[in-house]
């Protein structure tokens, strides 16, 4: 097939300079050894990848935030298409250079055009429920194209998380019909072009948004992944004074023999809790949680304090790593404050790489949880009890700890296991007030009773007439 030796109209004078003299020094350098540092892909002598900036037109992308996706992606894939192409050896291209709307067949039949050996596709995420976040590598569910995605993926998702971000892992996924899901990488591989799609962060939850909030922070994105793009093919640059031709890519760090990324459908197998500790007069709960997956890594949890109706946002389950291959069990114990007043019914999910989730058995608290949340505001019920009563009250009980799953503590003795003592003093103080006020109207009763008798006794004065009938 012919090579298309020029470059995209639109690129900017600076990115179309850096690649003729990356063009020109490639003619001065011997080409790089695919076959190093355990690489899956050989690209030839010669490399060309084209950079797609997802999106364009009149398809906006996400939108969500305040963010508007087709832009993003073009900052960052014009960066990215700058930096690599200051590397040794290699040919740049740009599915779009400006504002255009181009189909997912346009964008793969253009790298077919210029025989590419890679398309790398620019994305920015977004979720439903706006609490997903994290970075994101989709790639074919076929050989040998999986296994090329997979190590581009490992390289590009390891300096993100350099950089703060959390990882959702390498991922794919198929359709109905068999065949991969996403269309820029069905239409690159149905052409023999390994396709990958980077979902860089998520543009609607609070703390990936700080990653993705300015000009500068997108164009640092594209130059990070230019450079994963150099590691990836173990390229180097004069220019730049690097060299990756020895990098060991996935395989050989990991003494993988066929890295791949797993296509995982079900939800994890299940999630128990289990009460570890509980003291009513602070609020404070330890609950134990472990779930297993055996088909992908446990990467979120999430916590209902109201038996499942309502779910706080998801957060990391902690030691997550979409990296390590790790499908085996995993626990944690989740440390909650309930505020005073409530009477917690615990529920808690656990999310796998495919944000597929299983749910936990139900744990039930036994009584309501009575403290002071404000050491600074007086207690309601502290002028009626006694500083006896507050200390003791003030001590709580802890239930028992050694609870199966799922079972719910009895209260003992009197029930006053969760208000720490509280109820006699409280009794007693409505027993006096009643004493009190019996006595105030037996008062009032007998002050009445003498005032009558006074008026019936009272003497005639001297001269007073009686009323006689005539």
């Amino acid at each position: 097939m012919r090579r298309k030796t020029g470059f995209r109209k639109g690129a900017g004078f600076f990115a179309r300079t850096a690649a003729l003299t990356a063009v020109l020094l490639w003619g001065l350098f011997p080409p790089f050894s695919a076959e190093a540092a355990g690489r899956l892909q050989d690209p030839g002598e010669k490399l060309v990848v084209v950079i797609d900036p997802g999106h364009g037109g009149e398809n906006l992308g996400t939108t969500e935030n305040g963010h508007e996706e087709k832009s993003m992606t073009l900052t960052t894939a014009l960066a990215m298409y700058q930096e690599l192409s200051l590397y040794d050896g290699v040919e740049v291209y740009l599915t779009r250079s400006g504002d255009e709307d181009l189909t997912l067949e346009q964008r793969a039949a253009f790298a077919e055009s210029v025989d590419a050996d890679f398309l790398f596709s620019i994305h920015y995420n977004a979720s439903v429920s706006h609490d997903l976040f994290g970075s994101e590598v989709w790639v074919s569910a076929f050989a040998p194209y999986n296994g090329y995605g997979f190590q581009f993926g490992n390289e590009i998702l390891q300096d993100l998380r350099k950089k703060g971000l959390f990882l959702r892992g390498v991922k794919t996924r198929l359709g109905e019909k068999g065949t991969d899901y996403y269309g820029i990488i069905r239409c690159s591989v149905s052409r023999d072009i390994p396709a990958v799609i980077i979902e860089h962060c998520h543009v609607d939850e609070p703390g990936d948004a700080a990653f993705c909030d300015s000009e500068e922070k997108l164009r640092e994105f594209g130059r990070m992944d230019a450079t994963a793009v150099a590691r990836y093919f173990g390229l180097k640059s004069s220019f730049l004074g690097v060299d990756y031709s020895d990098y060991p890519l996935a395989q050989a760090q990991d003494g993988l023999t066929v890295p791949v990324a797993v296509c995982d459908t079900t939800a994890p197998t299940e999630c128990l809790i289990q009460l570890e500790d509980v003291d009513y007069s602070t609020g404070e709960m330890s609950v134990s949680v472990s779930a297993s997956d055996p088909d992908s890594p446990l990467l979120y949890y999430a916590y209902s304090l109201d038996g499942g109706t309502t779910f706080e946002p998801r957060e990391a389950w902690p030691g997550a790593d979409a990296l390590s291959g790790d499908t085996g069990g995993a626990s944690f114990t989740l440390e909650l404050t309930i505020p005073s007043g409530e009477r917690p019914v615990l529920v808690v999910r656990a999310y796998n790489q495919y944000d597929r989730y299983a749910e936990s058995n139900v744990w039930e608290s036994s009584s309501v949880f009575w403290y002071r949340e404000d050491e600074e505001t007086e207690d309601v019920l502290a002028p009626a009890i006694g500083s006896e009563s507050r200390e003791e009250g003030e001590k709580g009980e802890t239930q028992d700890a050694s609870l199966a799953p799922g079972e719910n503590p009895e209260p003992e003795g009197d029930g006053s296991a969760g208000n720490g003592g509280r109820l006699p003093a409280i009794l007693a103080f409505c027993l006096a007030v009643l004493f009190a006020l019996f006595v105030l109207l037996l008062l009032l009763g007998w002050m009445g009773r003498i005032r009558s008798m006074g008026r019936r006794q009272r003497r005639k004065e001297p001269g007073e007439k009686t009323n006689q009938r005539r």
